[in-house]
């Protein structure tokens, strides 16, 4: 065992107390109603070790969210030669419901309870949803701002948070036929 794998480690369990206490606290209080120095005591850390880890308590309501957009991003950026975007994102939702954790159920359960925390959230998602509408558009040889790719992500995406909010396999399958089949009814 090195001393940087525990260093990595320590900081690794102070960030996601920080998360949990966050969230509870976000759930219960609301976020306006939360403070630094709430969520320090929470966490047993102090108002700085907070303020280190997540600059704003915007950015700390957001790290989970922001994690999971990223992974869709880098799911959809990475894929294998060959797979559509559909494919990338069916994939990465299976993943995604796989590897869900009672932190991913706090993240929610504190977007759900906080309106300025889901509009702030998806605003955010709807970078993801112009970059999957680019890479979309180019797929199917359209222009990136032609309807069709637009309206195909912005469904992707509305299908995704439906999807990752209540995860449960089957709604997968149904979910990616929905998307197919709308995609397959847009114009070439």
């Amino acid at each position: 065992m090195t001393t940087d794998g525990l260093r990595e480690r320590s900081k690794a369990r102070r960030r996601e107390a920080i998360l949990r206490a966050a969230y509870e606290l976000f759930a219960d209080r609301g976020f306006e109603a939360t403070t630094i120095a709430d969520i320090a005591t929470a966490a047993e850390v102090s108002p700085r070790t907070v303020t280190l880890y997540f600059p704003s308590k915007l950015e700390l309501a957001l790290s989970e969210f922001d994690c999971f957009a990223e992974r869709l991003r880098t799911a959809v950026h990475r894929r294998k030669a060959g797979l559509t975007i559909l494919d990338a994102v069916e994939h990465w939702l299976r993943q995604e419901i796989a590897q869900r954790s009672d932190l991913d159920d706090l993240a929610d359960r504190a977007l759900d309870l906080n309106p300025q925390l889901r509009a702030a959230a998806g605003a955010r998602l709807a970078e993801v949803i112009q970059e999957g509408a680019r890479i979309l558009a180019e797929e199917r040889g359209s222009a990136p701002d032609d309807f069709g790719p637009r309206m195909a992500a912005a469904a992707a995406a509305a299908v995704v948070g439906e999807v990752c909010h209540r995860p449960q396999e089957a709604d997968i399958d149904t979910a990616m036929a929905f998307l197919r089949a709308g995609l397959a009814t847009l114009p070439p």
